[in-house]
């Protein structure tokens, strides 16, 4: 299961980016609405892709497909990587299906049912987002949601690739590996302390405190060190006699 990080901070991603387990980025109206209002929209997500490369999912805001279209078509022009983000409804499915058969990938946003995905798939959808933080805002087991989905990928050999979305914790990040999604999109909060464990602290402090005290103690068996002290091996001055002639030295 590939890691992308579901965030517009810049830090963040810089941060996430230097650990080397990043594949993508998505993004959203709410999450640049966090940023700075004065940051320029297309700069920041031309920044975000020079920092990681690879998947970045730009969404966009009309709920007409005229107009879903349109700014996908705008967007592809300042920037042509762009995975285009388009919500899971009706009007959205008609722009999926014209930006799939144009050869622009799209992915398919706020997915909370099984039908709904088999609906962003037929409609030529590259990736489905399964949001599972709000479907258990309502009481619905998503994890139970997002496994039926990927067996129902499995059982029909679907081509596009289901995302993980809405992470609110490491559990949600384990659930998503388990059901097989291809994907999961992780908050920079929860990607951090998914990768912490208290037993992975004890343990390497464990392990430094052993080291520092087998030096202390090879520190205590090594023999104290005698010092040699060298042979002064410059000449003696010649005697002299009293009226400073040098004494000839007997044979």
């Amino acid at each position: 299961m590939e890691l992308y990080l579901d965030s517009a901070n810049l830090e963040h991603i810089r941060q996430a980016e230097s650990l080397g387990i990043l594949s993508g980025v998505t993004t959203n109206p709410s999450l640049l609405a966090k940023e700075d209002p004065k940051v320029d929209v297309k700069k920041r997500i031309l920044e975000i892709y020079k920092l990681v490369g690879g998947h970045l999912s730009v969404e966009v805001i009309s709920t007409e497909t005229t107009g879903m279209l349109k700014e996908a078509y705008d967007i592809l022009k300042w920037f042509p990587e762009a995975t285009i983000k388009i919500p899971m409804i009706p009007a959205g499915l008609s722009a999926v299906r014209k930006l799939s058969d144009d050869g622009v990938p799209t992915n398919v946003t706020l997915v909370f049912s099984a039908n709904q995905a088999i609906a962003a798939q037929n409609a030529g959808a590259s990736y489905v987002s399964i949001f599972m933080g709000r479907l258990d805002d309502i009481s619905l087991e998503s994890a139970r949601v997002l496994e039926d989905i990927c067996q129902i990928w499995e059982m029909h050999e679907y081509d596009s690739e289901i995302i993980a979305a809405s992470i609110r914790n490491p559990i949600h990040l384990t659930q998503a590996a388990m059901a097989g999604a291809h994907i999961a999109t992780v908050p920079y909060n929860v990607l951090m302390q998914s990768l912490k464990h208290p037993l992975t602290d004890s343990g390497l402090k464990s392990f430094l405190d052993d080291y520092n005290r087998l030096q202390t103690e090879i520190s205590k068996l090594q023999p104290n060190r005698i010092e040699i002290v060298k042979p002064n091996l410059t000449k003696p001055a010649p005697k002299t006699n009293k009226r400073g002639a040098i004494k000839k030295q007997g044979l």
